[in-house]
């Protein structure tokens, strides 16, 4: 349910809105890899949850395109 939540969020931005979101998700993940190659992350299912999100974004926003 917190997923389908997530998506209809994603699915009422516009695209401008939904590029900022995939820019900070990217960010995230990059930071997240820091972390994690120099043993200071904790919480290593976070990456894959931040995959996740930017699959989930992006899926938006092909989905806005071909509309």
């Amino acid at each position: 349910m917190k997923i389908n939540k997530y998506v209809e969020e994603l699915r009422g931005k516009s695209a401008a809105e939904l590029h900022e979101e995939l820019v900070a998700a990217k960010k995230e993940l990059f930071n997240l890899r820091f972390q994690n190659a120099t043993n200071q992350l904790d919480n290593t299912s976070r990456i894959k949850e931040v995959r996740k999100n930017i699959a989930r974004i992006q899926t938006v926003i092909a989905q806005k395109a071909n509309a």
